[in-house]
Parts: structure tokens; C-alpha cells; sequence
């Protein structure tokens, strides 16, 4: 297929500026083709918004493509050096079992990395066969989808193959392999990476890479490496603002998964918090509780910490100056995470402007959740339409002289409050992705190679912040347990 076609009938118009970086930042890599690849799903809308044409994707040519067995004429597969923090604890990384195949140019001239993931062996591997299952490439697309749609910065799924290939974990697993479509998939890890291992001067070329990439605008100001060190510190404070006010946990924060471009990135033990506790954790490898729902906050902090360091030469070349420089500029996270945060509450509340005791309010309701272990969605949504059950929470008194001072709050304001409701209506998701919902779509598709649990799921959450009583069934609570739920990695 030639190029000129290509891009008129497909619509890929592929280029790579990452591989004319210094070759250490890389290593360029074969395919590893898979033997019977099938299209299991296709994010559409996205392909339409990246300029592709989805009458063609699910061509054999295409769906080559999604498997690792073909590149887009402008491509250069290569998969990515990084390092990370891994739960404290530095390590050399790298794209194990992902693939670069290059950046699609989109119509209106944006860049976006198109990566295979899954897509076999590489030099980072470190002993792991660099494949994936389909359930855990399956979940990524779900939770990514549903990030979009409440509105949180993300990286996305374009498709999902099956390989045709069996791959062993504990037991036999279909093979698959996602397609993920990202800003780009440099991360604090990246930076650490040639920090540690590779001179000042390729640190600059990643730096500028990054800020033509991420940061035009900011290029040609006076200090622009600490100019870029607050503008990703302002990206995360509002990203991981929006994690927590919609309860949700990545499970995996280390700086090898935070990106300077401010997406949320890697959905392995990630999942959504039911019953109200900042001390809520899910994945199974997180026996400590660093990454917990309440301390989220605080270690997207230590990561940015450890993102200025790798800056530091860059910032100026008195060792003593840039540090201060950087430590003034960090000391300000804390404070818009906060800003963020409470922003974002008094919207869930339905308040417009800003009084004194608004912290003392929103922090009594969730203290009163936490005591009656209330379900955080529900607990906002019922409050948006005022609909209160016979819960534990709702029938208390405390709650009848919280709901009594929330009012009066409201009426404090000069707009009605139809105008309160339609603001909580839409900074309260009425649907999230609950843990047991993508259980079943993952096990119908997994077992009985049933896509249609998942395909309902995903219509439903696409449109988390309209409030119908069609969407009751997906507000409904998992059945008790004595078995704590668990995420894993999902290698």
C-alpha cells in the first residue's frame, strides 16, 4: 500500500520526531508479528478525531497494524528507555512489552503517539515475554474511556486485538493487544532516565523536545526548563484533584507512570472506590498502602520532587540557586492541589462562590461517610437529586443538621437553586465504572468471548454525568463479600 493511499484512504500520517532524539533515549525494534490477529474493538470516535477513516480500519491491512505486524509508511517502531521510583525504590525500566510505532499528525496538526501494547519482547523486558493478556488490555480500554468522559486528562484506546496466541500467567491466557493513543509517553521516568545515565546536554535536547512537544508557549521565556517545571506541576495538581473527586485510585504511582504532559497513563491495578475511606486500596502489590485513595495527593508531590531534581542543571548552573528556584516552585503544589480540590467539592455541593467554613462543611459530610461507610458516587448523587434512602448516613441526625447548614448555604447564594443543581448535575458522575460491572464485562469477553456486557457498560459510560433513572441498574452496589476486592498489574 503506498503512502499517498494510505493517508486518502486510512488516514495515517505517521511521522516519529522522538527517533531523531539521541539514540540512548531508545531502541529501535523489530516487529513480533502474531499468527491470527483479530479486532476485538475500535474506539471510533477516536480514530475520527485523530483523522482516520474507520470505514477502513477494520481492514486486514489495519487490523496488521493494531497487531504488530505491519507499521504506517512514516513509522519507526522503537520502544522508549525510562527509569522510575518503583514504590521508593529507583530502577533502570524501560518499554517491556510496548512498542512506539510513531506519531499520527492529525488534522488540525497535533501529535499524538501511537504505541502498541503487549506487542512482544524488547530490550527492557528484563525476562518477560513483552506479551499481554486480553482482560487486562480490555480494562485499560474501559477505565480510559470512562476517564474521557468524566472529563480527566487521559491517554486512550484506540483497539484491541486478539493474537491468536496463547500466553501463560498462572493459567492460559488469550493473547491481545492494545492500541493506546497518548499526547506522548514521556513521564518523570524519562527524565530520571537521562539524568542518571546521559550527559547535560542530552538532557537539554529532551527538555526542549518536551517543550516544543508540551509547552510552545512557554519556550522563549526567561528560565524555561523551571517555566516547564511549573506548568507540569500545575497539570498534575488538577489532574490528581480530579482522580480524587470522582474516588479514583490508580493503584501504581510511581514516577515511571506520571507524564509531563499532565495525562493519566498505565490502568493496570487502578479501579473506583465504593464505600467511602482515604485509606482504600486495591492492588494487590501495594501491601503498605503508599499509593492509597487519601495518599494520592501527597506522592504525586514526592514525584514531582524527583521530576525537579532530574531539572536542576537545567535550571541554573549554581547547584545552591536551582535548588532554591525549584524548592520555591514546588512548595507551591501543595497549595493548588488543595485550590483544585476544593474547587471541585464546592462544585459536588452545588457552591458557586467561596465562604469561610466551605472546607469545615464539605470535610464534615465526608467524615460522616466515613463513619456510616457510605458510598461515595451515591452519596453525591443522591445529594444532586435529592433522593435520600433509609441508609445509615442518610437517617442519622448528624446528617439532618449537616443537610439543615448545607441549604442554608445554598440559599446564601444569589443564584437560584436550579442553577446549584444543574453544577452538581454536572461535577457529580451519575455512573462510574464500578469494580464488579468490569468484573462481568471482562469475564463475558474473556470466557465466553461475549463483548456484549462491555459494550452496554461503555455506552453507559460515556455519558457519566447524565442522571436517568435508566442508569440505576449500574448505580447499584456489589454484593458483600468477605474477600476484599484486588486488582493486579495485569502483565
Amino acid at each position: 500500500m503506498s503512502n499517498s493511499r494510505e493517508i486518502k484512504e486510512t488516514g495515517w500520517n505517521f511521522d516519529n520526531s522522538y527517533a531523531r532524539l539521541p539514540e540512548s533515549f531508545y531502541s529501535n525494534q523489530s516487529l513480533n508479528p502474531v499468527s491470527s490477529p483479530n479486532l476485538i474493538i475500535l474506539n471510533k470516535s477516536l480514530a475520527v478525531s485523530i483523522g482516520l477513516n474507520v470505514q477502513e480500519l477494520d481492514s486486514e491491512d489495519n487490523v496488521a497494524v493494531f497487531a504488530g505486524n505491519r507499521v504506517p509508511n512514516g513509522g519507526s517502531p522503537l520502544a522508549q528507555a525510562y527509569a522510575g521510583h518503583q514504590f521508593g525504590h529507583f530502577n533502570m525500566l524501560g518499554d517491556g512489552r510496548a512498542l512506539l510505532l510513531g506519531e499520527q499528525i492529525t488534522p488540525g496538526g497535533t501529535r499524538v503517539d501511537i504505541q502498541l501494547k503487549g506487542s512482544g519482547r524488547t530490550v527492557y523486558s528484563r525476562g518477560g515475554d513483552g506479551r499481554a493478556a486480553l482482560g487486562p488490555m480490555l480494562r485499560e480500554y474501559i477505565i480510559s474511556e470512562a476517564m474521557f468522559a468524566l472529563g480527566i486528562p487521559t491517554t486512550r484506546s484506540l483497539a484491541v486485538v486478539t493474537t491468536g496466541e496463547s500466553i501463560r500467567r498462572e493459567v492460559n491466557l488469550p493473547g491481545a493487544i492494545m492500541t493506546r493513543v497518548a499526547s506522548s509517553h514521556i513521564r518523570v521516568g524519562t527524565f530520571q532516565f537521562v539524568s542518571k545515565w546521559g550527559s547535560i546536554e542530552d538532557l537539554r535536547v529532551l527538555a526542549d523536545y518536551t517543550l516544543h512537544r508540551h509547552f510552545p508557549d512557554i519556550e522563549n521565556t526567561p528560565n524555561q526548563y523551571l517555566s516547564m517545571l511549573q506548568e507540569v506541576i500545575k497539570r498534575q495538581a488538577s489532574l490528581i484533584a480530579k482522580w480524587q473527586l470522582v474516588g479514583f485510585i490508580h493503584g501504581v504511582m510511581n514516577t515511571d507512570n506520571m507524564t509531563i504532559s499532565g495525562e493519566t497513563i498505565d490502568y493496570g491495578p487502578c479501579a473506583f472506590m465504593d464505600t467511602y475511606d482515604p485509606a482504600t486500596v486495591f492492588s494487590s502489590i501495594d501491601v503498605q498502602g503508599r499509593y492509597a485513595y487519601g495518599n494520592q495527593p501527597q506522592m504525586a508531590g514526592w514525584n514531582l520532587a524527583r521530576f525537579a531534581e532530574t531539572l536542576l542543571p537545567l535550571i541554573h548552573e549554581n547547584e545552591e540557586q536551582a535548588l532554591e528556584l525549584a524548592q520555591n516552585v514546588i512548595s507551591e503544589y501543595p497549595k493548588m492541589y488543595h485550590l483544585n480540590w476544593l474547587t471541585g467539592m464546592r462544585a459536588k455541593l452545588g457552591l458557586k462562590n467561596e465562604e469561610e467554613d466551605d472546607e469545615t462543611l464539605i470535610k464534615d459530610l465526608l467524615s460522616m461517610m466515613q463513619k456510616s461507610k457510605a458510598d461515595y458516587t451515591n452519596t453525591f448523587r443522591a445529594l444532586t437529586l435529592e433522593k435520600f434512602d433509609d441508609s445509615v448516613l442518610f437517617g442519622t441526625s448528624d446528617f439532618l443538621k449537616w443537610h439543615e447548614l448545607w441549604q442554608a448555604r445554598i440559599g446564601r447564594q444569589q443564584d437560584s437553586k436550579d442553577v446549584a443543581r444543574e453544577l452538581m448535575q454536572k461535577s457529580n458522575p451519575a455512573v462510574i465504572p464500578r469494580n464488579h460491572r468490569v468484573e462481568a464485562a471482562l469475564e463475558a469477553a474473556v470466557e465466553k468471548s461475549d463483548y456484549s456486557v462491555m459494550e452496554k457498560l461503555l455506552k453507559v459510560l460515556a455519558a457519566p454525568y447524565v442522571h436517568t433513572s435508566q442508569k440505576d441498574e449500574y448505580c447499584k452496589l456489589p454484593e458483600q463479600s468477605d474477600r476484599p476486592y484486588q486488582t493486579y498489574c495485569g502483565t
